[in-house]
């Protein structure tokens, strides 16, 4: 079997210019041998898998790839897999039923006093257990002007609405003069008190956390950022100081992860990425369990493990490290917190509990 040559690429003078990390996304399997080994076999099935959905992968991003192990937890988020062709009876396209909870094109209104914007179809990277990948890495496109206005209406006609989360795709792979057209257009409704931010760069393109970035947010205030680390690996020195310069400039961190097979669906894994993840100044928001999109079946794990991996943590680190296991239902039911069970029994005049270790306490039921 043909071994495709593998060199490990060399950063260049422009590889801190997020630009150049854009430009420079590799798409096809040529692209991926330059940083990972691949048999002839290997790169005609990820041609095989293209077929269907695309592969974009930041240069930087690549280079944290094991160029052997195919195992590897930095590898398997980016290069795409046969299995992703294999569609189980239960997968399904909008798993989440988004487009039913969309009053105009571009934004999804699920809880009552919240919306998702849908600022763009493009990503630095397109993970490959995306729940949004009907829509996301289809074409690269950004909202238009008049796409937006209709936004804003529909938001300035719901008063109830106080906090927009800008998401995508990934918002911050558009340039700042876009972002701030949105983010200062979104600021001017009166009754918006939060916007947030999901965003996936700090991990896989973190030299687009750029100063005049954050000098151009801070103007926009109150704002938060949810980004996406699933694995220690991706912790890296720049990933931390993509971080450290956004919490410096006031704007809370957190982060969602994905429970994902093979890659953090064990206990030692996931508290490595928590501690991590504290230390580096982010806190722990979610944890989800994969999302029934189709082609994600190799990635899903029983829903059982992310209950497991809760209760192992508990009471072993810090609570505030401790993301909430979430279920984010089919059909649009929105996420439901799923965990142990610490109430043995409610009796007339007393709960039973058991704490982390299992013992057994009682608490008066007053």
């Amino acid at each position: 079997m043909e071994n495709l040559s593998s060199v490990s690429a060399t950063p260049g003078p422009f590889w801190n210019d997020w630009r150049w990390q854009m430009k420079n996304r590799i798409t096809d399997a040529a692209g991926l041998a330059t940083y990972i080994s691949l048999t002839s076999q290997q790169a005609e099935e990820i041609d095989q898998c293209l077929r269907q959905f695309r592969m974009a992968v930041t240069p930087y991003y690549a280079s944290l790839m094991d160029p052997v192990n195919q195992s590897c937890p930095i590898r398997r988020q980016a290069v795409p897999a046969t299995a992703e062709t294999h569609l189980a009876p239960y997968e399904l396209r909008d798993p989440l039923a988004e487009e039913n909870s969309s009053p105009v094109p571009n934004l999804v209104h699920r809880y009552p006093d919240r919306v998702l914007l849908l600022a763009t179809h493009m990503c630095s990277m397109y993970c490959r257990h995306c729940t949004r990948r009907r829509l996301v890495g289809q074409e690269d496109r950004a909202i238009t002007l008049a796409e937006l206005e209709r936004v804003v209406a529909y938001i300035e006609a719901n008063s109830q609405i106080r906090d927009v989360l800008i998401s995508g795709g990934d918002p911050l792979c558009m340039g700042d003069a876009i972002v701030e057209r949105i983010v200062a257009r979104i600021r001017r409704i009166a009754h918006v008190q939060v916007i947030r931010i999901g965003t996936r760069v700090p991990v896989v393109m973190p030299m687009r956390i750029t100063s005049n970035l954050l000098s151009m947010l801070k103007k926009y205030q109150p704002i938060w950022i949810n980004t996406h680390f699933n694995h220690p690996r991706e912790l890296t020195d720049k990933a931390r100081a993509a971080c450290a310069a956004i919490v410096d400039a006031g704007i809370p961190l957190g982060n969602q992860s994905v429970l994902l097979k093979g890659i953090n669906d064990d206990a030692e894994t996931m508290k490595q990425l928590l501690l991590s993840l504290v230390q580096a100044r982010v806190r722990p928001y979610y944890l989800y369990q994969c999302d029934l999109s189709q082609g994600l079946s190799h990635f899903r794990t029983p829903v059982s493990k992310g209950v497991e991996i809760i209760q192992a943590l508990t009471g072993n680190i810090s609570g505030y490290a401790i993301p909430k296991f979430v279920i984010d239902a089919p059909g649009g039911g929105g996420k439901i917190p799923i965990g142990p069970e610490y109430v043995v029994a409610v009796e007339p005049d007393r709960l039973v509990l058991k704490n982390y270790a299992g013992d057994l306490f009682y608490y008066p039921n007053i």
